[in-house]
């Protein structure tokens, strides 16, 4: 076996033995750096005699002892590094490992004459430059090219899994808020079905991450109240900031709707306010409607720039489209909006949606499109509100399989029955 094959297989025996060490549950970083020391100067035979884990202290532009082990005359625990005083470190952060005499006179008297330093951890700026957060740094009588590739392979091993852990941490953290806020948007979000004066209603929103811009709201004026407030929504973008979006601007409409203001007006105010309080690039479009006990079925609503919502007519036998009365809300604080209103017969349909279920596409990159959805509707008529609802994500499911494009999805139905 040649000399160079015989260092590497040493060299990786190394890193499975010290990578299994690491791989241990430790509480602290202290602990995990603790632990690959004491292994690598009392169990590898490497020819070391001590070691010492140094950690970066910002605010002093220093490095603190953290921890030494060995047949060296202790160090004071007080002893410092001054980074100004040792430019050795900016070597370290430029080549990682790094093999040296030593120069400092108090080490010296504490016998440690040849040292190998290495970085571990990020980096952190300190007066403009860069240094490792720790160092680890082991004393030897044979300093030499063996002993550097050593402890380059413990500075990576350390380095890894002190990234590892911190990325498990910080993503337990991200898992633990996104549930949360999942649990904040389910909690508000209405009851799918819903029965209110001769009226059948269903809707749904299918996020297309884990959290929802989509959103939809019936809205009672009062326990005894003779209309009811219907709202669908989408918020610019996808994830969590539009989730955040939409769980504001469901909040605002809910207090405004308090005061009984005129639609017209509601859409207004909320324009301002989310004009105020989203950045530029946050927009939001918004239908908003009420039935009623109105014998002649009156139905107001007002469009801010969302998808027009179909209602179907069975006397008629005709599909209407709800179009816009004003503009998308945010871009704009002085835009105008008008209220609009519509019949509703016995056995009428109207169905309220987003983007996401016109603008689904195949692997084609076409859209589903408004025309397949009227088809959908005129043929399905005889369905309840829930029915209808599930058959038109169904066929929009089967259209969009394996497509190239998916954006939130909200349906709501509503049907009158008597």
């Amino acid at each position: 076996m040649t000399i160079k094959k015989a260092k590497n297989m040493k060299q990786k025996k190394l890193y499975r033995a010290l990578d299994t060490v690491a791989s241990q549950h430790f509480d602290t970083e202290k602990e995990l750096l603790i632990e690959i020391l004491t292994q690598v100067v009392e169990n590898y035979h490497i020819h070391i005699t001590g070691g010492r884990l140094w950690q970066l202290n910002v605010q002093n532009e220093c490095y603190d002892l953290l921890y030494q082990i060995g047949n060296v005359e202790k160090i004071d625990s007080s002893f410092v590094l001054s980074l100004r005083e040792n430019p050795i470190f900016e070597k370290v952060t430029a080549e990682r490992t790094i093999l040296a005499n030593e120069t400092n006179h108090y080490l010296i008297e504490k016998g440690i004459f040849k040292y190998s330093a290495s970085g571990v951890g990020d980096k952190k700026k300190v007066g403009g430059k860069r240094f490792y957060e720790y160092i680890f740094a082991v004393n030897s009588e044979e300093v030499n090219e063996d002993l550097y590739y050593s402890l380059n392979i413990v500075a990576t091993i350390l380095t890894s899994k002190i990234n590892d852990n911190r990325h498990k941490d910080s993503q337990r953290e991200i898992n633990y808020d996104i549930d949360e806020a999942k649990k904040l948007q389910k909690s508000i979000l209405p009851e799918h079905e819903r029965i209110f004066n001769g009226y059948s209603l269903f809707g749904v929103t299918i996020p297309a991450k884990t959290m929802s811009g989509d959103f939809f709201d019936y809205l009672n004026f009062g326990s005894e109240s003779d209309r009811l407030g219907i709202i669908v929504g989408d918020a610019a973008s996808k994830g969590i900031s539009a989730a955040a979006e939409a769980m504001y601007i469901t909040g605002a409409i809910r207090m405004a709707v308090n005061f009984e203001i005129k639609i017209s007006a509601l859409l207004t105010k909320l324009n301002k306010i989310i004009n105020k309080i989203f950045t530029d690039d946050r927009f939001t479009t918004l239908f908003y409607g009420e039935i009623s006990n109105d014998e002649k079925g009156l139905f107001l609503y007002g469009n801010a720039g969302h998808n027009a919502p179909l209602f179907y007519s069975v006397s008629k036998k005709e599909i209407k489209y709800l179009h816009s009365t004003g503009p998308l809300l945010g871009p704009a604080p002085n835009s105008k909006y008008k209220t609009d209103s519509i019949n509703i017969e016995i056995g009428d349909v109207l169905v309220i949606y987003s983007d996401g279920i016109v603008e689904a596409a195949d692997t084609n990159f076409d859209f589903y499109e408004e025309k397949r959805l009227e088809k959908l509707i005129i043929e399905n008529c005889h369905l309840s509100p829930k029915d209808l609802t599930l058959t038109i994500l169904d066929d929009v499911n089967k259209f969009a399989t394996n497509g190239m494009y998916s954006d939130d999805k909200t349906i709501v139905v509503v049907k009158r029955l008597s």
